[in-house]
């Protein structure tokens, strides 16, 4: 059997001047790096957006709780816009970049799988279009004017042990979580703690995200608060006055990145915040390119539906300003088998009841998405150890619930195996009106209030137990203003709770929030919980021991 990366370089791509006619974009409108894949230049799209007066169906899919058995949310993805494309309709995808570091560590690439793929997907999991290595930069650049600042008379009195701005880097390297800088003698600035991100955790990522054009993403840089002043006073971006050099950084990195499928279906790939540290989502500009664009746009947002489609319709929803006309949850039947008990080396035997047990867990995040008002189809992303009864059992579940449901196998075959599933969306689309209710009103509602409406609602947690950091942090925020932001839910992806061992659909269960990041430039306020890290280390035998080039500049081992 083929490997992903295998599958996807016998595929012969087309020139991305021919994907983007069909979305009818010139190469005028295009930013070209090399011949297959561009940025779209939104300075000329004008009169591309002029011709269509509404925007198209937004489909967004997400999943159950993910387990190291697999769900494959972006190969469903990837298989199902080109399942609309192969029925004739007009589709494009708007996915999240990869980010170097699960690439090089634990995950491997990140561009769909088998049959079901984004091209050039070498390129997509290095170094792409460049957008992480400006995202970077822009960042260490803030690092760097802050420590100047400091270093050359700190006339914005800035306490240096009251900085929370940190360094960044797209990879995973736990030993720069805590550093300290400054060392070697005046010369070389004022000794300070600090720390490292990755990158795709850091504000800088989320700033870029949510930004709907330059003006807003200067206005966003200038709002970040990067510390506290010797009065206890909050020091802006803003302060220092470099909110238009980092702009600069990150003049070509806003635009969306344009590729395509194995199928040749279009595809903008651009942004990758993670969605158990950050919102994961996809820019907003990226996205509302792609509605104007076609008549479909299929995106995803990270991991499970309780981080990334809670973030999703409550951050990203606001700035976008449209939700989503359906959902598709994906599910796998061995996942499933895995929250309800059965070990990860047993699941290839059959068992129903293990089935049923684990079916709780898609049942809430069915819950969760009906409770925002939004109709949702099931997509079973089928493996080759699945029995007809377990098959017949989960869509028995389903149908008992009204649910519509798919089976797919566009890793194996394609846009034929995604055909079931983009008829049952487009059938739900047509029968079904979206009537979008936020799970809160950010502006009317305490931080307090959303944590504890996103725990038990979503989460389906009894409490929210707050250190006494957390606690003093509520009071700063209240005092600050600050109140009306929406929050966002730093937890582990494999479990509802904040405890990963705890599968299924748990219950009885608290929420402890250790600390609060506030993420003014972003727009929301970070909520960290259990031992989730913004710099994840390596496992012991990271997927890079697998990659290498040939002579000849052939990749191996990437996926």
């Amino acid at each position: 059997m083929l490997s992903d990366i295998e599958i996807a370089q016998k595929n012969e791509m087309k020139p991305i001047v021919e994907i983007a006619e069909k979305l009818a974009l010139s190469e005028d409108d295009l930013d070209l790096y090399g011949k297959y894949k561009a940025k779209i230049d939104l300075t000329r799209l004008n009169h591309t957006f002029e011709k269509r007066k509404t925007m198209g169906k937004l489909i967004l899919v997400t999943s159950i709780n993910p387990t190291p058995a697999g769900e494959g949310k972006t190969t469903v993805s990837v298989g199902l816009a080109d399942a609309l494309s192969h029925l004739g309709q007009s589709a494009i995808l708007a996915l999240r970049e990869p980010s170097l570091g699960p690439t090089m560590g634990m995950k491997g690439g990140a561009a769909g799988g088998g049959h079901a793929q984004v091209m050039p997907m070498d390129d997509i999991n290095l170094h792409f279009t460049g957008d992480m290595h400006a995202l970077t930069t822009a960042n260490n650049a803030l690092s760097a004017f802050i420590d100047n600042h400091i270093y050359q008379g700190n006339t914005c009195k800035i306490n240096p042990t009251t900085i929370t701005w940190k360094r960044a880097l797209d990879l995973n390297d736990r030993s720069l979580r805590n550093v300290v800088v400054g060392l070697g003698g005046r010369v070389n600035g004022v000794p300070r703690e600090d720390g490292f991100d990755i990158t795709v955790a850091s504000e800088m990522m989320a700033i870029l995200c949510l930004a709907r054009d330059i003006e807003d993403l200067k206005k966003r840089l200038s709002q970040i608060v990067i510390g506290e002043s010797y009065d206890h006073k909050p020091v802006r971006v803003a302060d220092l006055e470099v909110q238009g050099a980092l702009a600069l950084l990150l003049k070509d990195a806003i635009k969306p990145n344009l590729v395509q499928t194995l199928f040749h279906t279009p595809a903008l790939v651009h942004g990758g915040p993670f969605a158990n540290i950050a919102h994961g989502c996809n820019s907003v500009l990226a996205t509302h390119t792609a509605l104007q664009l076609a008549d479909y746009t299929v995106t995803e947002a990270g991991f499970g539906a309780d981080l990334g489609a809670e973030k999703f319709l409550d951050i990203k929803v606001p700035q976008l300003e449209k939700a989503p006309d359906a959902v598709v949850i994906v599910a796998t039947i061995r996942a499933l088998k895995m929250h309800g008990g059965v070990l990860k080396t047993n699941l290839k035997t059959e068992n129903v009841e293990a089935l049923k047990k684990g079916f709780t867990n898609l049942q809430k995040h069915i819950e969760n998405i009906h409770r925002y008002g939004l109709p949702v189809v099931v997509a079973i992303n089928e493996f080759l150890e699945d029995t007809a009864k377990e098959e017949a059992c989960l869509i028995d579940l389903l149908h008992a619930l009204a649910i519509p449901v798919a089976i797919t196998s566009v890793w194996e075959n394609g846009p034929a195996g995604g055909v079931e599933l983009a008829e049952a969306v487009m059938k739900v689309i047509e029968n079904q009106k979206p009537e979008f209710v936020p799970l809160y009103e950010a502006a009317a509602t305490t931080v307090r209030e959303k944590v504890e409406k996103i725990t038990k609602t979503i989460y389906g947690g009894s409490e929210v137990q707050f250190s006494k950091t957390a606690l003093k942090q509520m009071q700063l925020f209240s005092e600050n203003g600050w109140e009306h932001l929406p929050v966002c839910m730093a937890k582990t992806q494999y479990s509802l709770s904040d405890d990963p061992l705890k599968l299924g659909r748990p219950t009885n269960f608290d929420i402890t929030i250790r600390e609060f990041v506030p993420k003014l430039g972003a727009g929301f306020i970070v909520a960290l919980t259990g031992e989730v890290m913004t710099m994840p280390g390596l496992p012991k035998k990271p997927a890079a021991l697998k990659m290498d080039i040939t002579e000849d500049g052939k990749i191996t081992g990437l996926f």
